[in-house]
């Protein structure tokens, strides 16, 4: 065979096996310190392929955001993976806080700026969660992430005009999302 023809098997091939899971990101994930895009394949194989992952990666906005009956696994991911740094209620620790208007990293207002961060790394401490929390578990944190805030909800980028309209502002005096009992499970909001 021509060495020309060979190479183009071999692309091909790659290209297959690469894009059996690249197919599901519309989007482009990139590190948040060196812009380099992230492989997605190196995530936990569980958690990939829940509907919310689904639509996450092909609009960038995590359709967990206020939904109450994913707030308290959100929360109970976050107390666990994130709190140690970050604060019980996000108030910042060793790392940063991340219940405020100010973001470190600008792109984190939005949700697909906030997931690279998590998912890749970022300068400090904050080493990439990929290995360490699936792509679902880390939208779940997100969403307890963004729960926190205590600033305007206008500026509030990652809700939609909707949950905007109907946010309050985080404080202690709010019910715990397990103390919220919804009936429902946990799954994306319908759009």
């Amino acid at each position: 065979m021509k060495r020309k023809t060979v190479t183009w098997i071999l692309l091909g091939a790659l290209a297959s096996v690469g894009g059996a899971w690249g197919a599901h990101a519309a989007l482009t994930f990139n590190n948040t310190v060196t812009g380099e895009v992230l492989n997605l394949g190196d995530a936990l194989e569980e958690g990939r392929d829940t509907e919310a992952v689904k639509k996450f990666l092909e609009t960038g906005t995590n359709p967990y955001n206020e939904n109450p009956a994913c707030l308290p696994k959100g929360e109970e991911i976050f107390l666990t993976a994130c709190s140690g740094c970050h604060g019980h209620l996000g108030e910042g620790k060793l790392g940063p806080g991340l219940n405020d208007d100010y973001w470190t990293y600008p792109k984190n207002e939005t949700d697909k700026g906030l997931f690279e961060t998590i998912y890749g790394g970022a300068q400090g401490q904050m080493g990439p969660q990929y290995s360490a929390l699936t792509l679902d578990e880390m939208l779940l944190a997100m969403a307890w992430t963004r729960h926190l805030y205590k600033g305007d909800p206008k500026k509030a980028k990652w809700l939609t005009q909707e949950q905007r309209k109907a946010f309050k502002p985080y404080s202690a005096d709010h019910k715990k999302p397990t103390d919220i009992a919804t009936g429902s499970e946990c799954g994306p909001l319908p759009n």
